[in-house]
């Protein structure tokens, strides 16, 4: 598989996220970095069918999205927004209420 090397990387320069168009957490997580202007790579697995693989080896053989690689390492899959803006040191509430 000729995969590049920032799209597919544990340790990538800017924060990574893999998702599809259709998954409403994966709306959700894009909104909130857009919402907090957090730069960001939006990696499509339906586009780019190795995202597919590589999420899948990530998370035990499951496709589970978002799946969003940080550049220190961390891996959060499905996070909420609470998680987000704690990783991202944000202070304050995130915009989107939890009910």
């Amino acid at each position: 598989m000729d995969q590049k090397p920032e799209l597919f990387n544990l340790q990538p320069s800017v924060i990574t996220i893999y998702s599809t168009a259709w998954c409403p957490d994966c709306k959700r997580a894009k909104k909130f970095f857009g919402e907090h202007r957090v730069q960001y790579i939006n990696i499509d697995i339906e586009e780019i069918p190795e995202g597919v693989t590589f999420v899948e080896n990530l998370n035990n053989g499951m496709r589970v999205i978002p799946t969003i690689i940080f550049p220190d390492g961390e891996i959060l899959v499905e996070p909420s927004n609470s998680q987000l803006a704690e990783k991202l040191g944000l202070k304050g509430r995130s915009k989107q209420r939890i009910l």
